[in-house]
Parts: C-alpha cells; structure tokens; sequence
C-alpha cells in the first residue's frame, strides 16, 4: 500500500477538511507493525493493517482472532463480594428461600434478569421478576415495590443493573425485613447502600479490573461463582443437574452489545461466542424477535443493537416494562410470536414518539446556538423540555451527541416540575462520574451511570447549574476529545477491491463495536453515477471507480447535511468516499456495500 496514503505524520490522502470539517488520517501509527503481523501469522495485509492499527501485537494475534471464554474468564472471586453474594444466594436456593429479581428496564437490566430466571429454572427453583415502570418508578429499587415483594412473601430481593445508589429504598427494605444482593456495572461512591453484598466491579475498592463490563457480564461471573458454590455444597444429584451456563451467552452478547460498552477482552468473548450461541436460535423469544425484526444472514452486532436490541427496549420504553425479560425467558413458542409482535408495534410508536422529540430538541438546542452567536458548541449539550416522553430520552440524547459531537443530556419534566435526563457521551469523556459528582454536590435527587451513559433526576430549577457544573467539570475532556476527532481510517480499498470476500476476511477480527470500532477505509476517486433519498432521510448511492469498479453506498440520516449535499450534487466530479464496508444480503444475494461517513471532492484533497 501506498506509504503516501497512510503516513501517520500526513493528512490521509491530503485530506485537511472534508464534507463533515474533518480531516483524515491513519489509525496505524507503525506501518512495521503490520508487516510483522502479516509476515508472522501469514495474514492478508489489509487483516494485519486492522489488528496493528488496534494496538494488537504479532504474539498475541492468534489469541485474538479466536477470543476464547477459556483464557480470558476470570476467577469470579477477584469481585469484591462475589464470594458472599454467591454463598448467601445458594443458602438461600438450598433453603428453600423466596427470592425476587428487581431489574432495571433496558436491554441490559432485562438480560441480567433474564439471565437469573434461566439459572433458577434450571434448578428446580422459581425466581420472582420485578422490572420498574420507567413512567411510574423510575430507575433503581424504589421502596414501595420492595415492600410489596416483602407482603408478597420474598426473602431476598437481587438487584441487576442498578442499586449501587439506592442508599435510601434498600436501607428502609432492611428495616422492613428484605435484604438484598446488588450485582452492578454502574459508577459508585465512597459510600455504599446498606445490601449484605455489593457486586459491582466499579466499586472504589474493588481491584478486579473489570469495570469494563455490562451488568449482564458481571451477572454471568456470578453465575459461574454460585454455580460453583452450589457444586462444592452437594447440591447437584439425583435428577438436579449442573446448568451449562454456555447455552446463555446469546443473552450475554445482546446485553454487551446493547449497553455500548467497549468490546475488548472479556467483552469480546462474551459477543463473538454469543453469536455462535444465538445463531443456533435455541432461545425460543430471541428466535421470534429475529424473525419479526427481519433479520438476515448470521447474527452480528449490529442486528443486537440495531434489531433486536430496540424492540427488547421498547416494552421499558413506551409499554410494559417486563415484556423484554418475558420475551428473553418463554419457551412457548406461540407466547413468543405474540411477545415479539407486540414489541414490534411498540417500537414503531417508540420511533414516532422520538422523531418528535428530537425535532423539538434539535430546534432548541439550534436556537440557543444562534443566540449565543459563538461558532462552536459548549462543552455539554443539555436540552429539556415539559411534555417529552422519558422513555426516548436517551435516544434522543444519542442523536444529538452525535450531530454536535458534545456529551449531551436530555431532561423530561413532568407537571410537578420533577426533571428526568439521560445522557450519552463521547469517548474519553466520563458522563457517568460527572454526574455522580453533580449528585455529592446535591444538585440532583438521584444519578449515575457509567463513562458513555448516564441517567438523573433533578428539580427544574437546578437544571442551569447542573448544565454549569457539567460543563466546568468536562470541557478540558471535550477539548481533548474534539482535537482527536480526525476521521480514523485503516487503509485505502479501490471500488472494485470492495468485495464480500474481502468483508468475511476483515470479520476475522471482529466483533466490533465500541473499543474496537469497525475497519474504515477510503475508496479514492470514485464518481456518484447514481443518488437517491430513501427511508428517514438516508441517501443511497452507486459509485463507480476509475478502475471500472462500482460499489453501493449509504448515508445514513445525511439527507440534510454537507455530506448528503455533496453525495447529491451532479457537478461534485471525482470524490474520496470514507466508510464502513458492510453485508449486503438483499433478496439472498451475498454482496457488500460501504455504510458512508464522510467524503471530500478530490479537487480539495491535497496531493
């Protein structure tokens, strides 16, 4: 490859300002690197170029491209407190106990619970479902509901993707006779609510290095560590025998993927062998879901967080909350063709009720923009408003992060003047602990959350100094992370070079996801010979390269941008075209196309 293409010192095919005011540049920084991993592991050289440029050494390439739950699952006793919550819950099995699952209402909150619901069937023991009306309850263990678990008869009450702040509602459980076990992924603070056992492994204390979990993935260490403890206490004979815990990891890889956390290490066994799991179909509601979501070809992470992922949400969203967990959970096929189904309707009223909201939001945060007549955006985008639906909020959030490239908070306030906001972030930005530290200055009733994401709650008239103390507290991170947002690319790829051969070799070292973003590549010097505006927005193009190549394309949601405008324009001439190659299986036809990112016309390139 070209060394003028990918120099690290150079704009990526002079490329200084492109259609979306970046310039390009090569994610590989030692082009030896590359040459090494090709010549040593008898790698194609764009494969090679993919793993160096992820910081991948040759030694340990073979590893990598066959990431093993063998090698790289821990002892699930490196968790502070696993080792209690283990013993505490299988006593509790072996005693006969009643336990309950509190579960928070996303995708990650549902595939922990479901998660436990399986282990519980499986031997011989029933395990109550409790999953919070995003509307009603909100986030976290709420004391009424634990109450009412305590009047319902439930001994123990295990808390999933959430508790780590609920100080107030587990302490008034204790009073009122329920403990609780808490198994969490979310930051935490000195102090710690009043659970027999807090498995979370971004506690200040705990020295795991696991803190890059989801709550699903600490759910699964410690179903392995009370697996563990139920064998060494006898309990598996006679007709009650040992839960392989493998059969779940589809649960596992859609949790992980759905909760945006970096797939790397351990993450990224859990993904890359839940697929295999999930492309068996043996879940019974996950299969229903695939087939109502229309998903083609083997499972990928973008079905996880694109198909199925939304749908599970969407009962948390803008229905009932615990259809997600259901779905996960039935075995009975025709319960879940109806679960599946009604979970297809609500995400279609869970998309029309976001699009209003974000051109509501978008309209505000436009306006503030203009009327501080300053050329960039703060540190923090915060927008809120009465009336919004908090279940799409965080959505929402999503999309304005990613227009204006900011950490950004959507607030929905209710009639009592009662606020509630999510937050999405940029990598290197910490949301999570800025608003666990909002919350120890009390500018907020509840908070917390993790790097990428974050939920609150807060009073209306502490909304402009929660914006204030966000925006002190993160701008020197935004600075940094808005000087590092140069378009990232692992190579040039010609139009005819872009093939489905090509994209199966490059899957080798996926999955990919957030901390190992797909390949990008540049396509140089293509002509568009073809554009459309399609679906919401999007703009579909064919592209012919000068070496009589032609290559489809998609730009997602750039109807209306500079980067659609110049897809569009008849007179544009040639065009360096960066992106993503994806499957395109339409109609059963095994191709590729490039999901579009960015493109300059060559004539502003410098040579």
């Amino acid at each position: 490859m070209d060394s003028e293409l990918t120099s690290p010192d150079k704009h990526f095919l002079g490329v200084e300002r492109s259609a979306t005011g970046r310039g390009w540049v090569s994610r590989l920084a030692d082009e030896r690197m590359a040459l090494a991993i090709a010549q040593r592991e008898g790698l194609p050289e764009i494969v090679a170029r993919v793993l160096a440029g992820r910081g991948v050494p040759p030694e340990d390439c073979t590893a990598y491209l066959a990431p093993s739950l063998k090698t790289l699952l821990p002892d699930p006793s490196v968790v502070t407190d696993m080792d209690k919550a283990a013993a505490r819950i299988a006593g509790g099995i072996i005693a006969g106990e009643r336990i309950a699952v509190f579960g928070d209402y996303d995708v990650d909150g549902a595939t922990s619970s479901a998660l436990l619901h399986r282990f519980f069937k499986a031997v011989g023991r029933e395990l109550r479902l409790y999953i919070p009306d995003r509307i009603r309850e909100g986030y976290g263990p709420n004391a009424p509901a634990l109450k009412r678990l305590k009047d319902e008869g439930i001994d123990l009450v295990i808390t999933v993707d959430c508790g780590t702040m609920a100080h107030k509602a587990l302490g008034i459980a204790a009073d009122y006779g329920l403990p609780s076990v808490v198994i969490d992924h979310h930051q935490a603070e000195p102090a710690l609510p009043p659970a027999f056992a807090l498995v979370n492994p971004n506690r200040l204390d705990d020295e795991s290095g696991l803190g890059q979990l989801a709550a699903v993935g600490v759910t699964f260490l410690f179903l392995v560590a009370l697996n563990r403890e139920l064998r060494a206490r006898g309990f598996y004979y006679g007709d009650v025998t040992e839960p392989d815990l493998i059969q779940w990891l589809d649960i596992v890889a859609l949790g992980t993927v759905c909760d945006v956390v970096p797939l790397t290490g351990l993450n990224r066994a859990f993904v890359a062998q839940g697929l295999r799991v999930m492309a068996r179909r043996h879940n019974t509601g996950l299969a229903a879901l695939a087939d109502v979501a229309r998903m083609n070809g083997a499972p990928a992470p973008y079905h996880c967080g694109f198909l199925l992922g939304p749908r599970v949400n969407a009962g948390g969203r803008v229905g009932r909350a615990d259809l997600g967990v259901r779905l996960l959970t039935t075995e009975n096929a025709q319960e879940a063709q109806a679960l599946a189904e009604e979970l297809n309707v609500m995400n279609l009223e869970r998309q029309a009720i976001e699009a209003k909201v974000l051109e509501e939001a978008l309209a505000q945060v436009d306006e503030r923009l203009a009327a501080s007549r300053v050329n960039t955006p703060p540190p923090v985008i915060v927008a809120a408003a009465k009336g919004w639906h908090p279940g799409v909020i965080g959505i929402v959030a999503s999309r304005l992060k990613d227009k204006y490239e900011r950490p950004s908070l959507v607030i929905a306030i209710d009639e009592k003047g009662e606020g509630k906001g999510s937050g999405r972030s940029l990598t290197g930005v910490d949301l999570g602990r800025a608003v666990t530290a909002a919350l120890e200055a009390g500018l907020l009733v509840n908070g917390g959350g993790h790097a990428m994401a974050a939920g609150l709650t807060l009073r209306e008239d502490k909304i402009e100094a929660l914006e204030a103390f966000l925006a002190k507290r993160l701008a020197a991170d935004v600075a940094l992370a808005s000087e590092a947002r140069a378009l990232k690319l692992d190579g040039a790829i010609a139009a005819r070079g872009a093939t489905r051969d090509l994209y199966e070799l490059l899957q080798q070292a996926g999955p990919y996801g957030a901390g190992n973003p797909e390949p990008r590549f540049a396509v140089p010097s293509v002509r568009v010979v073809r554009a459309d505006l399609v679906g919401q927005a999007h703009v579909r193009v064919i592209l012919a390269g000068e070496d009589g190549g032609r290559l489809k394309g998609i730009a997602f949601r750039a109807a209306e941008t500079p980067l659609g405008a110049l897809l569009r324009d008849p007179g544009a001439g040639l065009l360096h075209v960066a992106g993503r190659l994806s499957a395109d299986d339409w109609q059963g036809k095994r191709d590729v196309q490039i999901t579009i990112e960015d493109a300059v016309p060559t004539r502003d390139a410098r040579p």
